[in-house]
């Protein structure tokens, strides 16, 4: 299908990402149709294929932009210091960025299971890659006396487990702020890693 005069796909392109975003969220990726993706973004079903190939590419490149982002956003944090700062520091981060972000954390863990193999290991080396900051920084504390913690790995993925599950019950007009939020998942932080926090 000849692409709609007048449409661009800078403009296109992106608005259907957002409309798929917010409907995978909502509805589920198996339960939503290319078609409603189309509707949501008001062109023709049809006129979708001169942006994404198909629905499993779509989901991909949501997951896999949030993930480049993610990452690209940790490496522009102020990183420096002993480990126990840097500790702080990625906690910070991890629940700042993601209680920013609910429908691309949702996506990002709940949606694993619906890409091909192929689409799954590229998305599971970029999960490793930051599971790994993380795990340097156990590393060293271990090393450096600061953490008490048998298994580097396992802590790793027992943190973000942990400091992910804030968006299932995080609202904005909450009691809590997400400062004093992140001030109490710092505090389980520390006792998960036998440290004790600077005031």
């Amino acid at each position: 299908m000849a692409r709609t005069q007048g449409s661009h796909s800078d403009i296109t392109g992106p608005r259907i990402q957002a409309a798929a975003l917010r409907l995978f969220a909502q509805y589920g990726y198996a339960a939503v149709s290319m078609r409603q993706i189309a509707g949501e973004v008001g062109v023709q079903a049809g006129a979708l294929y001169n942006y994404i190939p198909d629905k499993q590419s779509l989901l991909f490149r949501l997951m896999k932009t949030h993930m480049d982002e993610l990452l690209a956003a940790w490496a522009g944090q102020d990183r420096s210091g002993d480990p126990l700062r840097r500790l702080e520091a990625f906690t910070r981060f991890h629940i700042g960025y993601h209680l920013q972000r609910p429908d691309e954390v949702f996506i990002a863990y709940m949606e694993l299971r619906n890409l091909d193999p192929e689409n799954f290991s590229a998305i599971e080396g970029l999960r490793r890659a930051y599971e790994n900051e993380l795990e340097a920084i156990l590393q060293d504390g271990v090393a450096q006396g600061q953490f008490d913690v048998p298994d580097p790995r396992i802590a790793t993925l027992g943190v973000i487990a942990m400091l992910t599950g804030v968006n299932t019950w995080y609202r904005p007009e909450g009691r809590l702020s997400g400062e004093q939020v992140a001030d109490a998942y710092w505090q389980m932080v520390c006792k998960t890693v036998g440290a004790q926090s600077r005031d």
